[in-house]
């Protein structure tokens, strides 16, 4: 290891869908965080690590900042909060349709942040031509007048590598956090619970995905095998008949759906079996979030 190695912590912050999970999977190179159409995708803060002689970037996705509703959002909101107070580089993502002002109070902390910001307006694939972003940029610039700002699109990749050059710019000179082979601080059952919930936000509607939490209850690995058995927590009766489906018909889509993923995830063969329970009000139990990872 060179002796000006680099080391940083560089977390995503921002309001629900402008595209932040998408933007982390595009620097860290691998899909660790859950992308769909839906707001509050992302619940925990997610940590994505890029290796290199030279340097080791751990990026932190957090959950999109909202005014809490129960004590799930409570959490969330402080996954969000915390990420401005441990970054070394800190990257604010908006987008060309959201309007500036939203969570106002989120904007003043990030404004006073003493770290490099790096203000990144995503989705500019959406606008007609240049004097459109030019409004939006001078406008950023009058509230947050100490980030450099960066127009992307994160879904056609583009200005993404001129992001990542100015971060590892920014990186202060320290040796490693984590191990080099390390791709994420998360174990692997982690994932396998962000991926079947991916798959009930994309088949389900309305509330009932925001609802559910999943379990991993058994994570048998083989050589070239994995078994794993979860258990999908949901808050009503009403809530686990739409998850299971005309006889078992969507507990299977979803299953089924999962797997692909799941064995795409870790290159390997994955019996995968789902079972479905109620857990009233669990958003709401401290008990329950704590078991859940979303309370120390």
């Amino acid at each position: 290891m060179t002796a000006d190695h680099k080391s940083g912590f560089v977390n995503i912050v921002g309001n629900p869908n402008v595209g932040k999970s998408t933007l982390m999977n595009d620097l860290v190179g691998e899909r660790l965080s859950i992308i769909t159409s839906k707001a509050q995708t992302t619940r925990h803060r997610i940590v994505g690590i890029v290796n290199t002689d030279e340097y080791q970037i751990v990026f932190s996705d957090t959950p999109g900042v909202l005014k809490p509703n129960y004590k799930m959002q409570e959490a969330m909101r402080e996954f969000s909060e915390g990420a401005l107070t441990d970054a070394d580089v800190l990257l604010y993502v908006t987008d060309v349709v959201e309007d500036p002002t939203k969570n106002a109070d989120f904007l003043a902390k990030v404004a006073k942040e003493t770290v490099p910001v790096l203000l990144i307006i995503n989705k500019i694939d959406l606008l007609k031509g240049n004097e459109e972003l030019d409004k939006i940029v001078s406008r950023w610039q009058e509230l947050l007048p100490n980030a450099e700002i960066f127009p992307t699109s994160a879904k056609l990749k583009f200005n993404v590598d001129t992001l990542m050059n100015r971060i590892v710019e920014l990186l202060p000179v320290a040796p490693p956090y984590y191990g080099k082979d390390a791709l994420t601080d998360k174990p692997a059952r982690f994932f396998v619970t962000e991926i079947i919930r991916e798959k009930m936000l994309t088949n389900l509607d309305k509330e009932v995905p925001y609802s559910v939490e999943v379990m991993v209850e058994k994570f048998d690995e083989k050589e070239d095998s994995i078994h794993i058995m979860t258990v999908i927590y949901v808050e009503r009766d009403s809530q686990k008949g739409i998850i299971i489906g005309k006889g078992g018909s969507m507990l299977k889509r979803i299953g089924t759906e999962a797997r692909k993923d799941i064995e795409k995830f870790f290159d390997k063969r994955v019996y995968l079996e789902l079972f479905v329970k109620v857990e009233k009000d669990w958003r709401n139990r401290e008990n329950k979030l704590r078991a859940f990872g979303y309370m120390e």
